[in-house]
């Protein structure tokens, strides 16, 4: 007799790989996969779930919502124990939740940081800690009971592209802690205390535009939550998109020079409202690497039009 679990896993991006493998090495017989098809449009930097699926033989399916009968006909008729969600993009219904008990993986120490983007939220916040989350699935975003959670250090220079490498580890380390007592129906349940939180929404490239009478840190931390791969930190000069692919905080202040972009002994600056500035060793113009000689004629030609 079969005694392994099935379940039906809602899955995206490196934590979804992660914890989609994590279940296959702990004997869960995933009977089906929903997942995403990449977009043309976004820059794909991550792992693919789909790739696993093929590789490892398991039924996929890429549906445009997680509503609609036929994705509810489909996961009913996997028969499934057990549901997950890792960084699956859609919440999922109630019909959806009834069908099997459901767990989320959420990137962040539940119940800080709820919602869409925890790690930019994060790291914009100037937040020493994040982490991992497994918790229970309800209709309303990361607000079941949680599981289990592992905490990684956000590191003062680190940008959100670090933090989400460290957060894809916890993730792993935690499903795999807990997974046993999960599947026995023996695993911890702690209550997820909502008013001690936070909550965020999404966030667009447009929320990256910077604003150079705030201080430093803020202008730094700004840099960190959206440096590439994500969009970037940028200023418009001139008819140009400038954006900050890598900087960190200046050792000297330079107060006696206006909030924005400078070139200072060949090297470019962001002067923020605090005197304090971001040396920037790398800075993209319209997409393309920029000099600081080039940088310097361009501002030259914008303060004198």
């Amino acid at each position: 007799m079969n005694d392994k679990k099935r379940a039906v896993v809602f899955a995206y991006h490196n934590v979804g790989v992660r914890c989609l493998k994590v279940l296959l090495a702990g004997g869960v017989d995933v009977a089906l996969v929903v997942t995403h098809q990449d977009s043309a449009t976004e820059n794909i930097w991550f792992e693919s779930v789909i790739s696993v699926c093929e590789a490892e033989g398991i039924p996929y399916i890429t549906p445009d919502s997680a509503k609609g009968e036929g994705l509810l006909a489909q996961v009913k008729a996997a028969q499934p124990d057990l549901i997950f969600s890792f960084y699956y993009r859609h919440m999922l219904p109630a019909e959806l939740l009834e069908i099997a008990p459901a767990y989320n993986m959420h990137g962040s120490l539940l119940p800080k940081f709820r919602g869409r983007a925890p790690v930019n939220w994060a790291v914009l916040h100037g937040a020493t800690e994040i982490g991992a989350t497994l918790h229970e699935m309800t209709v309303k975003p990361d607000a079941g009971a949680i599981i289990a959670q592992t905490a990684v250090p956000i590191l003062p220079d680190d940008t959100a592209h670090d933090v989400f490498g460290k957060v894809e580890v916890a993730a792993e380390i935690t499903l795999w802690r807990v997974l046993p007592d999960l599947l026995a129906g023996a695993a911890p349940r702690t209550i997820n205390d909502l008013a001690s939180g936070s909550y965020f929404s999404g966030r667009k490239p447009e929320d990256g535009r910077i604003d150079w009478s705030k201080p430093a840190s803020e202008v730094y931390n700004l840099h960190r939550a959206v440096a590439p791969p994500y969009p970037g930190a940028f200023t418009d000069i001139g008819g140009h998109r400038y954006i900050i692919e890598r900087a960190r905080l200046a050792r000297r202040p330079l107060p006696s020079l206006p909030p924005g972009l400078a070139v200072v002994d060949n090297a470019v600056f962001g002067v923020c409202g605090d005197g304090r500035a971001l040396a920037i060793t790398s800075l993209l113009a319209d997409g393309a690497p920029i000099t600081p000689s080039e940088l310097s004629s361009r501002l030259a030609k914008a303060t004198n039009s």
